[in-house]
C-alpha cells in the first residue's frame, strides 16, 4: 500500500524521477543491488559506509513502496530478509546510467585540475567569465 505524500503533482519528466530517487542513499542502494543481486540488510549497509541504520530503513521503505526493491522475508529464527531489485528499479538504474558515466567524468576531470593545481607553484584557479566571485568566496 502506498501513503507516501512525495507524489506530484509534477511538472515534468525529471521532477517524476528525482521524486523517486531524490536522498543521498537512493542511487547507491541502487547500484548496490544492480551489481551484487540479492543483499541482506547488513550487507547494503557495509557495502554504503555512512550510511545510518535509520536512513538505510527509510530509504528501503520508500524504495518499496515505489516497485524499486522487493524484500523478501523469511519465517525463520533468527529472521533473514533479503532486498533485491524490481524489473522497475532495474529499468531506473539503467536510466541512471548515462549519468554515472558523466560523474565518472567530472570526477576525472575534477581530478586532473588538481593534479595540475597542486604541481604548480601557487597557481590558483581562476574563476570562470561566467561566474563572479565574491570577497571571501572559495573558487571551486
Amino acid at each position: 500500500m502506498v501513503t507516501s505524500t512525495r507524489r506530484g503533482p509534477y511538472v515534468c519528466g525529471i521532477d517524476a524521477g528525482m521524486d523517486v530517487v531524490s536522498g543521498k542513499w537512493k542511487s547507491l542502494i541502487l547500484w548496490e543491488l544492480n551489481n551484487h543481486g540479492i543483499r541482506r540488510f547488513g550487507e547494503l549497509r557495509r557495502g554504503l559506509p555512512g550510511v545510518s541504520e535509520k536512513m538505510l530503513i527509510q530509504h528501503l521503505r520508500e524504495m518499496e513502496e515505489d516497485g524499486l526493491v522487493h524484500r523478501e522475508m523469511y519465517r525463520e529464527v533468527p529472521p533473514r530478509v533479503e532486498y533485491s531489485l524490481t524489473e522497475h528499479g532495474t529499468s531506473l538504474n539503467e536510466a541512471l546510467r548515462p549519468l554515472g558515466g558523466w560523474g565518472t567524468r567530472r570526477r576525472e576531470r575534477l581530478a586532473a585540475e588538481d593534479a595540475l593545481t597542486s604541481t604548480s607553484p601557487a597557481a590558483p584557479r581562476q574563476a570562470s567569465p561566467t561566474m563572479p566571485v565574491h570577497p571571501g568566496q572559495a573558487i571551486v
